[in-house]
């Protein structure tokens, strides 16, 4: 079973800093894009950060500066280094994967996976 699988997430006070981990398993071939998006209580999911195969990387504009992407293409694994975190921060961060080459009944498909979810809390 192809899935992706988060950790990292807590608590932490403002200005602090906290590291996510997501690791994709199963027998996959290759993955195009992987990144981080999140959601605030009474909020409508959004973009963190993201990062494709050719190491290109995309941030949120209240995010940039603070947070880093990165992904380790060996271990199928990507993360987000969080620094200076502010209470609006808060949220429960989704891993994300695009283009997901795995193994067909004929020939390959390609999966969006996305993961179960970790909250990040910061508070004083």
């Amino acid at each position: 079973q192809v899935q992706l699988v988060e950790s990292g997430g807590g608590s932490v006070q403002p200005g602090g800093s906290l590291r996510l981990s997501c690791a994709a398993s199963g027998s996959i071939f290759s993955i195009n894009a992987m990144g981080w998006y999140r959601q605030a209580p009474g909020k409508e999911r959004e973009l963190v950060a993201t990062i494709s195969s050719g190491i290109s990387t995309n941030y949120a504009d209240s995010v940039k500066g603070r947070f880093t992407i990165s992904r380790d293409d060996a271990k199928n694994t990507v993360s987000l280094q969080m620094n200076s975190l502010k209470p609006e921060d808060t949220a429960v961060y989704y891993c994300n994967a695009n283009g997901v080459k795995v193994r067909a009944s004929f020939g390959y498909r390609y999966l969006v996976l996305w993961g179960q979810g970790t909250l990040v809390t910061v508070s004083s």
